[in-house]
């Protein structure tokens, strides 16, 4: 113990006389490489333009389980978001039972209860399996809709009406202009895809620092 006692101050001199760098945060991540961590999208715009804000966008498709997967961690990381930075999320319609549900966002969005529906109809495709994936009717997600508290008879026109057939071709030609090929997609400000990441924090993790980049260009 006294030989430790004699130590100790000297420990603590060397400690303080270590550069500052030694002791800083671990070192900046390696620099984004096109091709590897994210496309660029040619000519490409947001999807939802908003004056001073800068757009993340999500592909995404009810029926896509990996989309189930990256919902809870989605909603999450949108509250961390700051101001100048807008989550918009896009139904892909690929097709076939990618449309009865790209349809039902769009109309959802437009009644105004797309966000407190989002992850119920999630929940209904992959946990209790009260909606089916394939071949749904109009009827019953129409049907799951009012189990939520919607009035049946304005989604069921909402479903069916003009507007949500021209924001279903406006989502299908911006979906295709970005060269999405499948769900979960983000892009950036329109202009970025990513494409690395092993995992959906690392997704999002370049989805920010292209974020970065983009409030730099400002």
């Amino acid at each position: 113990m006294p030989m430790v006692s004699r130590l100790l101050p000297v420990l603590i001199t060397l400690v303080a006389l270590l550069p500052a760098a030694t002791l800083a945060a671990p070192p900046a991540p390696a620099p984004l490489v096109e091709g590897r961590d994210y496309e660029v999208i040619p000519d490409g715009k947001p999807f939802a333009p908003a004056k001073g804000r800068i757009e993340v966008a999500e592909v995404f498709g009810y029926t896509c389980i990996h989309c189930a997967h990256l919902e809870p961690i989605l909603a999450t990381w949108k509250k961390t978001l700051p101001r100048d930075v807008k989550l918009t999320p896009v139904p892909a319609a690929f097709g076939g039972y990618w449309i009865p549900y790209a349809r039902a966002f769009f109309a959802a969005q437009q009644l105004g209860v797309q966000e407190r529906t989002h992850q119920a109809v999630f929940d209904a495709l992959h946990a209790t399996g009260s909606l089916p994936i394939q071949n749904a009717s109009a009827d019953e997600i129409g049907g799951f809709y009012a189990s939520q508290g919607v009035d049946r008879a304005k989604f069921m026109a909402a479903l069916r009406g003009p507007a949500v057939d021209a924001q279903l071709a406006r989502a299908r030609d911006w979906v295709a202009a970005a060269g999405v090929e499948g769900t979960p997609t983000l892009i950036v400000n329109g202009k970025y895809r990513v494409t690395g990441g092993g995992n959906y924090s690392d997704r999002l993790a370049i989805a920010e620092r292209l974020v970065a980049r983009e409030r730099g260009r400002k």
